[in-house]
């Protein structure tokens, strides 16, 4: 086979290869037209357009380019797989073709060293049509293979087509400027204008907008962007107009990965292709020996002349047991489908763990990230006293802002989306293991647990059952003591996803256990479960190798196991799991441990997936399974197994294009992936 291109391009120009094999099919086309009326004519209609004595020669006039410039390639592979022992397809399309043209040459050079069982009506027939035909029929099949191989690769091209060519530079004097992609390092400042393609990856310094990371995430609602927001490459602008800074350039993007992954998953090989390279190993051997065996019983038993029905019955079975839609079944189906995938934000890296996906039984998952959105927010505010609720908020929010706890953002940035002034802190302190205290507008603030409002005298009884509900909701409290009485809480919560629940629901309906594996608390790790409808199973206070230690327990077990995670804790799980799947929002440990990654860190992803790992795997079955048939049908009928009750032998040219036939058919059904829903 031609080579190919390891690494995708833009360059769209058409494969040699396929240039080449047009040109053949062409030539040979209009040839085999008039030779085959030449012959078929005569068989058919009696029509004798030349004389019994001329006919030979002009055939041969019309056979040989078809055979021998047409043909050439595919007898070098098929000499090549002699020489290599890997016998294949172009084994049998060299010998039968082979076998047709010289037979056919000898008995036109030299009919008379034939004896008169070889002749009909006093002359030696050929079989110059058999092989022309049945070349341009093969040739037809590979330009159709060729050019369903070439349409794989446009989801490849159209994910390189995101990205913009130039990209408008903002020197340090502030002057802009357009330059080529190429130029631009990690540290430059980037204007990106209203409607506009990000030029790579990197993060918001100034401006405001909201981004269509659709080709990223396969999601179509546009995600609003500002200071310290990330940026992907690819991804299209929407009204405003951005500043951002160049952090990823070049093959390091999120785009150039996504391009690189998807190229070596086109290219890989699924486990149950082994069962068609297995196959192929003996069944070219053995089509052989049947062709030799039927040429045997016609020459012996067969009507007159029964040397050329013999021939012409071997050729047959050589041709017709071709195994190309075999090689074809498995690999078109992971090229289309992979590239599918893509297109809806899954990214496989092997075709490998695609059909391992559609094996698995036991889902892991993570919780933070995964089931909520791991981004806490302000869930509530309680008040006792004469404080109002803004007050209560800034007053919290001026001291959480010298803390470094995850919660602390989370109370922060509600205060400035409700455009509260906070002040700045004076006396801060931190009380580990109970809160945070400082002095704010003259006023003395304390936040924190039970424990700090015991420390400092306070009864936070009259919050007992407000904070206890909140609790029960998943939120964590904060009590809140004002120059020493008690003031009210804040209550913040990491919020379920708005999917989580449908997704988990379709997942369990499609046959999988899903179980929780967090690092949390086993309260809030309930909590998150029954708010997603219930899960099979909950592990809460995990460390990354307790992950790992489970996913090793339930393969012990039987069960087929995939973990989905986004962090570095998940990262030893995500490998000793049969499949990873990484959260493309998670960090590069996760990805690079998984053999699916899922540009869009949300269970519905998953769902996509398995979708499409099933989708994949059932075409792939379809092929093969009609290729078997067609094989198991076609051979013992060209063999002539059907003569004997109907008098019907099977030509070389329908041998041929049922074969070609077959290609095509796998062909089609694997391109019907490309336009599944995911």
């Amino acid at each position: 086979m031609a080579l190919e291109p390891e690494a995708p391009s833009l360059d769209d120009a058409p494969n040699p290869e396929l240039v080449d094999f047009t040109r053949r099919f062409w030539v040979s086309a209009v040839l085999a037209v008039p030779l085959l009326m030449l012959t078929m004519g005569t068989d058919l209609l009696g029509l004798h357009f030349v004389s019994a004595t001329f006919s030979p020669w002009i055939q041969l006039a019309l056979a040989a380019p078809i055979v021998l410039w047409a043909g050439a390639p595919f007898f070098v592979r098929g000499w090549n797989s002699l020489k290599t022992r890997h016998l294949n397809m172009f084994t049998l399309i060299a010998i039968g073709v082979g076998a047709a043209f010289l037979y056919s040459l000898v008995a036109t050079l030299a009919p008379g060293i034939f004896p008169d069982t070889f002749k009909m009506h006093g002359m030696v027939p050929v079989y110059y049509e058999a092989a022309g035909v049945v070349v341009a029929l093969v040739l037809l099949g590979q330009v159709l293979e060729l050019r369903a191989r070439a349409s794989t690769g446009k989801a490849i091209r159209a994910l390189l087509n995101l990205a913009p060519k130039t990209a408008r530079r903002i020197a340090p004097d502030g002057t802009e400027s357009e330059v080529p992609l190429a130029d631009i390092v990690a540290g430059d400042h980037l204007r990106v204008r209203p409607g506009e393609a990000v030029p790579v990856d990197g993060i918001v310094v100034d401006g405001t907008s909201s981004v269509d990371e659709s080709m990223l995430t396969g999601e179509p609602l546009p995600v609003a962007k500002q200071a310290a927001s990330a940026l992907t490459g690819g991804t299209v602008n929407g009204t405003g107009s951005l500043v951002m800074e160049a952090q990823a350039v070049g093959s390091d993007t999120m785009l150039a990965r996504i391009v690189k992954m998807v190229a070596e998953a086109q290219r890989s090989r699924a486990p149950i292709q082994a069962v068609a390279d297995r196959i192929s190993g003996w069944f070219v051997p053995l089509v052989i020996a049947i062709a030799v065996l039927t040429f045997i019983v016609w020459s012996v038993v067969g009507p007159e002349p029964r040397i050329g029905h013999a021939l012409l019955n071997a050729i047959a079975v050589l041709i017709i047991a071709c195994p190309c839609a075999l090689g074809l079944a498995t690999p078109m189906s992971i090229m289309v489908g992979t590239g599918r995938g893509a297109q809806a934000g899954v990214l496989v890296k092997s075709a490998e763990a695609l059909q391992g996906f559609e094996q698995v039984d036991t889902l892991l998952i993570d919780k933070t990230g995964t089931l909520t959105e791991g981004k806490p927010k302000l869930v509530g505010i309680e008040t006792v006293g004469a404080l109002s609720h803004d007050d209560l908020l800034r007053f919290v929010a001026s001291v959480e802002a010298r803390s470094e706890h995850p919660l602390a953002h989370a109370i922060v940035t509600a205060a400035k989306e409700q455009n509260l002034a906070l002040a700045a802190p004076e006396g801060f302190e931190v009380q580990v293991g109970a809160g945070i205290s400082a002095n704010i507008d003259g006023h003395t603030v304390v936040v924190g647990n039970t424990a700090q409002m015991q420390r400092i005298g306070v009864d936070a009884q009259p919050l007992f059952d407000a904070s206890e509900a909140k609790r029960r909701e998943g939120a964590g409290i904060m009590l809140v003591a004002v120059d020493g009485a008690l003031a009210g809480f804040i209550a913040v919560a990491d919020p379920i996803r708005a999917n989580a629940r449908e997704a988990i629901s379709a997942l369990r309906k499609q046959g999988l256990r899903v179980i929780m594996l967090t690092g949390d608390n086993p309260t809030t790790a309930h909590i998150v479960a029954d708010a997603v409808g219930g899960l099979d199973g909950v592990h809460a206070e995990l460390k990354p190798e307790d992950k790992a230690r489970i996913v090793g327990e339930l393969k012990a077990k039987g069960a087929k196991v995939a973990m989905a995670g986004d962090g570095i804790n998940d990262a030893p799980a995500l490998a000793a799991a049969d499949v990873g799947l990484a959260m493309g929002t998670g960090t590069d440990v996760a990805i690079e441990s998984a053999g699916i990654t899922l540009t869009k860190g949300d269970l519905a992803a998953v769902v996509r997936a398995r979708v499409l790992a099933k989708a994949t795997m059932t075409n792939i079955r379809q092929n093969l399974f009609f290729s078997f048939v067609f094989n198991g049908i076609g051979v013992p009928v060209a063999a002539g197994v059907l003569y004997p009750l109907t008098g019907l032998v099977m030509s070389p040219m329908f041998a041929g294009a049922a074969m070609a036939l077959s290609s095509f058919t796998v062909v089609v059904n694997a391109l019907r992936l490309g336009r599944i829903k995911l």
